[in-house]
């Protein structure tokens, strides 16, 4: 077995911050009102500005490849090219198509040499997952370097015009015309953008990060699904999926919209995030004490404080002053978060060699977390 270093970093954020104030003239207006919901859930979550993949025509600027593809570009230099990459392992929860994979669409843009592909699906946790695929290659020999990405340009799926069929629907049926809170709520909690890492058997590069361990959970065996796209929930806390709906329905029922069960999340993001983290910590022998930089991925800083204290009672207290978060300025980025937040604190001159690094991501897809253990060399 080969030690893993996290030698380079690189993001790409497309166009210029986006306001609070200038998200629906991204966006759009549904039946040309301005959501009640917003300014509720933006006081919430603590963000102030983001990026869109999009002009302010709300016409798009960059697929989901082309961002993934420009994060890759930034790593290269004159010791590491295209044409170097052996494995290119990339996560998204916002694929372009359903066929082929992401990590296909990116390698066509890429045009550099063959190589071994992987395509990680879910929702925050594909990041994390792609990491992991490039990780364990190297680790195990299988190749000497691995570019891992983290990417979403979900914007396009939050326009208004994809939710107007359902509005005139239920105009139509003289039902009340109001966005239901499940969808409208994320339509101001998500953004667009790539980061990428190298990973290699050498640490190299100004701060090197090894990879001590990685860790991940789920509980979808006994939760039900709380986040979802591309079908819809029954009664019975089923996902009933997109091809068993009639093609009408995939409008009137905006069954292609990302939706979330907040009474679900709420209820047990932190629960699960507690327990798992304690089993990641406890299985690798971990004291929270070691710990110099948490970086965690939280939707919405109304989730802040709640998790530290879910932490402490699990016996894992955390000073505030070891937390590093960038969710304020860059947005909730989905499975590139945590690219961000770790690409972010590389590059800021903070971290010494020693300092111990702990990421934890949670996913409420179907209640999934990941963790990943670091050490600057």
């Amino acid at each position: 077995m080969f030690d893993v270093y996290i030698t380079k970093s690189g993001k790409f954020l497309p166009n210029k911050a986006v306001s609070n104030d200038e998200m629906e003239s991204f966006l759009g207006l549904i039946n040309n009102s301005a959501s009640k919901a917003r300014k509720i859930i933006l006081r919430k979550n603590g963000i102030v500005s983001r990026y869109y993949a999009l002009d302010e025509n709300s016409v798009p600027t960059h697929t989901n490849a082309e961002l993934t593809n420009l994060a890759i570009e930034t790593l290269y230099d004159e010791s590491f090219r295209s044409t170097d990459v052996e494995v290119l392992s990339c996560g998204t929860s916002t694929p372009d198509n359903l066929l082929p994979s992401h990590a296909a669409m990116v390698h066509g843009l890429m045009k550099n040499k063959s190589v071994e592909l992987n395509s990680s699906s879910g929702v925050c946790n594909a990041g994390m997952n792609s990491l992991k695929f490039g990780y364990l290659s190297v680790k195990s020999g299988n190749s000497k370097n691995a570019v891992c990405t983290g990417s979403e340009r979900v914007s396009t799926w939050l326009l208004a015009d994809k939710y107007e069929a359902e509005i005139v629907h239920e105009q139509s049926i003289e039902e009340h015309p109001i966005l239901a809170f499940k969808k409208d709520f994320l339509r101001w909690m998500l953004s667009d953008g790539a980061a990428a890492f190298l990973l290699e058997n050498k640490p190299k590069g100004k701060t090197p990060l090894k990879i001590e361990w990685m860790e991940a959970f789920s509980y979808a065996h006994e939760l039900e699904a709380c986040m979802y796209a591309g079908g819809d929930k029954m009664e019975n806390g089923e996902i009933k999926p997109w091809s068993d709906f009639h093609s009408n329905e995939w409008l009137e029922q905006s069954i292609f919209a990302i939706k979330q069960d907040v009474k679900l999340l709420d209820k047990y993001i932190l629960e699960k995030g507690a327990e798992s983290m304690k089993a990641a910590l406890d299985k690798n022998n971990i004291s929270p004490n070691e710990i110099n930089y948490f970086l965690p991925h939280v939707s919405s800083y109304y989730f802040v404080d709640k998790l530290a204290k879910s932490l402490a009672e699990k016996g894992i207290e955390i000073p505030m002053e070891k937390w590093f978060m960038n969710l304020k300025n860059v947005g909730n980025v989905g499975s590139a978060s945590i690219f961000l937040m770790v690409e972010e604190i590389m590059n800021s001159g903070k971290l010494k060699k020693g300092d111990k690094l702990l990421l934890s991501v949670p996913e409420s897809g179907r209640f999934s977390y990941a963790y990943a253990y670091l050490t600057v060399c």
